[in-house]
């Protein structure tokens, strides 16, 4: 896609911030929709919404827009509408199927401080792998943009802890993206079984922006070679100790902590020393810790969603899905 074309295709998504919703902080589009030149009209567009204040952002939306509600949440207001994300859901608040010109667009509200503690922390591990994928950034935001290079620089530790010492750079970006996925109860049944693959391909160049220039810091260190087989990069790591202990302390504490909880072999405790210094352990530790967060983090704002939306609008989403995932797996 040229310049021009972004221009226009960045002005088209940004439609709605400027005529349809009240002013933002921060604001990125995303998702399956955007991998397509020209999506068809049934897609909708994904949108998070970075607001300082969301009580005071939803009561100004609420003027503006109460259609994009439920009529139940509506009733409530905009206190019962925080509270429902902050105490349920994820900190999120989600209005889906929202009609705008000809498309349909989706869109997450979410208190600033907690887009930054999730994206530096992995507290939830729900908009941080969000962001650890190619997104349009609509709205920029220095602080998130400042935590996001530090989120990459996780991701990038932790895919590179979950793969083998030989891998491609497709493999590594394959990794990255799967991360947010581990847990999820919808991979189950809700979502298309190529999501990933479809992510990366579609995706390829834009992350090669967002992760090269980690990988070059890598490779300057010694903690990468490379060399060029076939279609992609290949790299080859370093799996000794001493790295896998480097990688392992680029993680949020988060996952730190609970991989240095009690771990046992054969009867007998492990010190955490021992656990890092290890790279199958470690692995298995990142893997566990990262399925857990996911899965409770989506089970909840699914929970969210189906409070907020009402019977209904949540059967026509969940059944959209169902839909996209039983074609992906009978193609």
């Amino acid at each position: 896609m040229n310049v021009a074309a972004e221009e226009e295709r960045a002005a088209e998504l940004a439609g709605p911030l400027r005529d349809l919703l009240p002013p933002v902080d921060f604001c990125c589009a995303y998702g399956s929709t955007l991998l397509h030149a020209r999506p068809d009209g049934t897609s909708m567009v994904d949108y998070i919404l970075g607001v300082a204040d969301p009580l005071q952002w939803h009561s100004e939306n609420l003027e503006r827009n109460p259609a994009h509600y439920s009529r139940w949440m509506a009733g409530f207001g905009a206190g019962a509408i925080t509270g429902l994300a902050d105490r349920v859901g994820v900190a999120v608040y989600f209005n889906p199927f929202v009609e705008w010109r000809d498309k349909k667009i989706k869109y997450g509200v979410v208190r600033m401080r907690d887009l930054a503690m999730d994206v530096l922390t992995w507290d939830r591990f729900y908009l941080s792998g969000r962001l650890q994928k190619p997104v349009h950034v609509l709205v920029d935001n220095w602080d998130i943009r400042k935590v996001n290079s530090i989120n990459l620089e996780m991701a990038t530790s932790a895919s590179l802890l979950l793969l083998p010492e030989e891998f491609t750079e497709y493999d590594l970006y394959a990794q990255i993206c799967s991360l947010s996925y581990m847990g999820d109860l919808r991979m189950l049944f809700a979502e298309d079984k190529d999501k990933v693959k479809k992510i990366v391909e579609g995706s390829f160049q834009s992350f090669q922006l967002m992760y090269r220039p980690l990988l070059q810091e890598y490779i300057a260190e010694g903690l990468l070679k490379t060399s060029s087989h076939g279609q992609y990069k290949t790299f080859r790591q370093d799996c000794g100790p001493s790295t896998t202990y480097e990688l392992f302390y680029v993680l949020p504490w988060t996952i730190q902590r609970q991989m240095q909880g009690r771990h046992t072999l054969h009867g007998k405790e492990i010190p955490p020393r021992t656990i890092v210094s290890s790279k199958d352990m470690a692995a298995n530790c990142v893997r566990r810790a990262l399925r857990r967060r996911v899965m409770v983090s989506s089970m909840r704002q699914a929970m969210s969603g189906l409070l907020a939306s009402g019977g209904a609008v949540a059967a026509q989403y969940l059944g959209k899905k169902m839909a996209k995932a039983w074609q992906s797996r009978v193609a």
